[in-house]
């Protein structure tokens, strides 16, 4: 961390991001295939803690600043979920829709999965993905994923395990 691409910005949280990561996790577009806009005083919460943690996780969501206009465009990066059993470690990305349409979250799901690479020597990634989410799966093919089974998350919901095997650097 922090990780650079060409017009983008992945960094650790800072207290001037929130306002701009509570609009996108409240915004009913961009949380459409992700279980709805989130309420605000639970991000406002979550946000103030994730900012006060000393150790923040190994794996996390940050923010993405455009880096033309200093602007946060998303909240993206690696979580880890309990697939069927297995830990696995998730690719997220979750862009404002009016940066929707610019590859951003091809750039930095490349980013992230090169960084998965070789930082964290993961030896794979996924990506859980609504079926209806065409937008998303065609991101996780760019950065090489492949559609590989649906699964049942818990509450019932099908989505799409796309992965990818890692070969470190």
């Amino acid at each position: 961390m922090p990780i650079e691409t060409e017009r983008l910005l992945l960094r650790p949280m800072q207290a001037e991001d929130i306002p701009a990561l509570v609009a996108l996790w409240m915004d009913p577009d961009a949380t459409r295939f992700m279980g709805g806009p989130r309420e605000r005083a639970f991000l406002e919460q979550t946000f103030a803690e994730d900012l006060a943690n000393p150790t923040p996780p190994v794996y996390d969501l940050w923010p993405v600043i455009e880096r033309a206009s200093g602007q946060v465009v998303g909240n993206c990066g690696l979580l880890d979920k309990d697939v069927d059993g297995v830990t696995e470690i998730e690719l997220v990305y979750v862009l404002a829709p009016a940066y929707w349409g610019q590859g951003y979250a091809t750039e930095i799901g490349q980013a992230l999965v090169d960084h998965a690479a070789s930082t964290l020597a993961l030896p794979r990634l996924i990506a859980l993905i609504d079926p209806g989410n065409a937008a998303s799966a065609a991101v996780a093919r760019h950065t090489g994923m492949r559609h590989e089974r649906d699964v049942i998350r818990p509450g019932g919901k099908v989505v799409q395990v796309y992965a990818l095997t890692l070969t470190p650097a």
